[in-house]
């Protein structure tokens, strides 16, 4: 089980609205594809994101999971969606639930490994959430 550290408004936008690629500069390792992960809301704000909506200002904390179903390189803008910036990798998300409480947790750039603490208080707020 691995996990995503993704800065807000990012994070917010995808467990509790329609954001459903993560825009990369660096290609999806292949391990990666297909797995279900943790999204961990950074602990910084992307200070250029003009997105608003419910729980955006939940900072260093576990807020969902999903599963990474695939990965493109687009020079087009929103080739895949709104949410689709040019000149990235887009990471297709899927089976997105958002956490009904999310939880505090130090996270790190790329993916991290979470304890196991970590992952059974997110198995314990959703029976949904299933690895």
């Amino acid at each position: 089980m691995r996990a995503l550290t993704i800065r807000q408004p990012w994070a917010g936008a995808i467990v509790h609205q329609t954001k459903r690629v993560e825009n990369r500069t660096w290609k999806l390792p292949a391990a990666h594809h297909g797995a279900r992960i943790l999204i961990h809301a950074g602990a910084q704000p992307d200070k250029t994101a003009e997105v608003n909506g419910p729980n955006l200002d939940v900072y260093s904390a576990i807020i969902g999971v999903a599963t990474i179903t695939g990965c493109h390189w687009s020079s087009e803008w929103q080739c895949c969606g709104y949410w689709a910036f040019e000149n990235t990798y887009h990471w297709t998300l899927s089976d997105v639930i958002a956490l009904p409480e999310p939880f505090r947790a130090k996270g790190a750039l790329g993916f991290w490994t979470p304890s196991e603490d970590i992952v059974n208080a997110a198995l314990r707020q959703d029976t949904a959430v299933t690895w």
